[in-house]
């Protein structure tokens, strides 16, 4: 198999590439629009990128969905994503995105325990139960904070209430056999560490993958192998490719969003 060609994505979408160019503008504008409900920037460690961006509703948040953005660990940031903040915003929750420090500065293990280290820093800014959601990189840091093998803190364990990996990559073995791996420096240790599909969930995890019908075989195959894995729900969203599976975020009404919050 051709792992580049497996797990490529944006010369498969028309128009591919002009994805996060649009998805940086739509950024920026929602939180001009949102105004003193952006408080971006906050802190949850001492690296450059230990930092989140907070989304909050017009009245008391009634929880906290936290989003965690892809890029294959390599490139994008929270203010790539501000505007999917509006769907759960509708809904009355508040909305957290981490930042995390990018490849090959750190390592997906590394990657890891920044995300599990900034849950209790945004946990602390919204009462209520939480509910987090990534795409595809994010999608696969999602699922590791429902796994087993993650202690996740009291004031986050007790309050989780969903998580809902977006087109997530649940076995990192493949990725060992890209180009990309040399930025990744994925070996067979953390590769087989790291991989969501091949560990048990934590107990009493409610887990619903969701991926695009139009998407790579190979997104296809690791949503529905983590599903399997994890005996949940899989929903393949007809018509949506790995760019556009996310789009459902921004409306309220969405099915992405009443699998996210029901």
């Amino acid at each position: 198999m051709d792992y580049d060609t497996a797990y490529a994505n944006a010369k498969f979408i028309p128009g591919g590439d002009a994805y996060p160019a649009r998805w940086a503008e739509k950024a920026a504008a929602y939180r001009e629009k949102l105004g003193q409900r952006a408080r971006t920037g906050l802190r949850y460690g001492p690296s450059p990128k230990h930092w989140f961006d907070l989304f909050l509703p017009d009245a008391a948040p009634k929880g906290l969905v936290v989003f965690i953005h892809g890029g294959y660990w390599l490139r994008f940031s929270p203010s790539d994503f501000s505007h999917l903040s509006a769907g759960p915003l509708a809904r009355g929750w508040a909305v957290a995105m981490p930042a995390y420090t990018l490849a090959p500065a750190a390592h997906i293990p590394e990657i890891t325990m920044e995300i599990l280290r900034a849950l209790p820093a945004m946990a602390a800014e919204v009462e209520g139960p939480i509910v987090i959601c990534g795409h595809s990189a994010g999608g696969h840091l999602a699922a590791r904070m429902a796994a087993a093998s993650v202690a996740l803190p009291d004031n986050v364990a007790g309050r989780l209430q969903r998580v809902v990996p977006i087109s997530p990559v649940g076995d990192l073995r493949p990725l060992m056999h890209t180009a990309m791996n040399a930025d990744l420096g994925l070996d067979a240790a953390d590769a087989l560490a790291e991989s969501p599909t091949l560990m048990p969930p934590r107990r009493g995890a409610r887990v619903h993958v969701w991926v695009g019908g139009d998407e790579r075989p190979a997104f296809l195959d690791q949503a529905r192998r983590l599903g399997n894995a994890w005996a949940c729900r899989v929903t393949v969203e007809a018509g949506k490719h790995h760019f556009d599976i996310i789009e459902g975020l921004e409306d309220p009404e969405s099915s992405l969003m009443h699998a996210l919050l029901p």
